[in-house]
């Protein structure tokens, strides 16, 4: 895209809050579970999303706003997607407990594999490109190698499915969220583990009795940050015992069963989050307070993510099946 070019290789201006809709692009018949721009910065014009309507699809969400492709190889809702980290493959997951990787260009299959559960989580690992972990509906994580399209690693946890993972920096260790979350308990809500021996580092991170559908990392500082089903984001540190920072909470948006993403700009000064009354919030990250809603869609709003490079523009996506980009 000739936008983005005069943007690569310079230092990243600050993150604005953006005030106009681009693009509205509503080719998805169900809700839209992730969005995710290509990792890729000189094909970031390109942004993948998966749906309760069984597909991948691939947009130009920069120049034209136009679906690119559709890939339909699940027989059931796609609940994952990632990029794969040279921005020419595809990961998917879903309900149909298969996992696919697909060539970006053919839209062929490079690996399939049946797994023992419907999938709800996938991430690469952040230094190894052929390897990722995979949750869902079962007490267990998976990683697996795509060289040998083999499971390495298997993480037991007592819990019945793992709402979403985030790697910390290096990729040594990794975070898993659950929905273990009891009357008289809070344990296993979010569980750290060593990424090598599948030991599990701590599973007393946060004591809320609060399902925490995302969790999402700080470009800059050693915190991340999760959402939680109380309403409110919080804050932690992402160096072990991961203390939950008390003074801070970003509090204003609802997310009331939504599997409602966050994530931070990349100079690391706002916050954003979807909410399940389709608005945007935008918080400042030092003061936790908002600086503005942006009234995005009718439907829940359950992703929100800034471009990688280009100053304040933004992607959003709702339950209805739309995904829009803002400027």
């Amino acid at each position: 895209s000739e936008l983005i070019k005069p943007y690569l290789g310079s230092k990243y201006k600050v993150t604005e809050v953006p005030k106009s809709l681009i693009f509205y692009m509503s080719k998805h018949s169900g809700p839209v579970n992730e969005i995710q721009w290509c990792p890729v910065l000189e094909q970031s014009h390109m942004l993948l999303s998966a749906s309760m309507d069984k597909t991948v699809k691939v947009w130009d969400a920069v120049d034209t706003g136009c679906c690119l492709k559709t890939y339909s190889c699940h027989s059931c809702a796609v609940r994952a997607a990632r990029w794969s980290s040279c921005g020419r493959r595809i990961l998917s997951g879903g309900f149909d407990s298969m996992l696919h990787l697909t060539d970006v260009e053919t839209g062929k299959q490079i690996f399939s594999s049946k797994t023992e559960f419907r999938i709800s989580a996938l991430k690469f690992h952040p230094t190894e490109s052929n390897v990722f972990i995979c949750g869902g509906f079962s007490p267990e994580v998976k990683a697996w190698d795509l060289r040998t399209s083999k499971v390495l690693r298997v993480y037991k946890a007592a819990v019945q499915q793992t709402l979403d993972i985030l790697f910390l920096p290096e990729g040594r260790e990794f975070l898993t969220s659950t929905d273990a979350v009891s009357r008289d308990s809070a344990d296993r809500t979010i569980v750290a583990w060593d990424f090598q021996s599948a030991a599990k580092i701590s599973n007393q991170i946060f004591h809320e009795r609060y399902t925490c559908p995302s969790l999402t990392l700080h470009p800059k500082e050693s915190v991340f940050v999760a959402q939680t089903n109380g309403n409110y984001l919080a804050l932690f540190s992402a160096q072990r015992p991961y203390r939950i920072n008390k003074k801070k909470r970003y509090e204003g948006h609802k997310v009331e069963g939504f599997a409602v993403g966050c994530e931070f700009s990349p100079d690391g000064t706002l916050l954003v989050t979807g909410s399940s009354d389709g608005k945007v919030f935008f918080y400042n990250y030092h003061t936790s307070r908002v600086i503005r809603t942006l009234s995005a869609h009718k439907e829940a709003c359950v992703s929100a993510i800034f471009h990688p490079v280009l100053p304040s523009l933004l992607a959003t996506c709702d339950w209805a099946g739309e995904i829009k980009i803002w400027q």
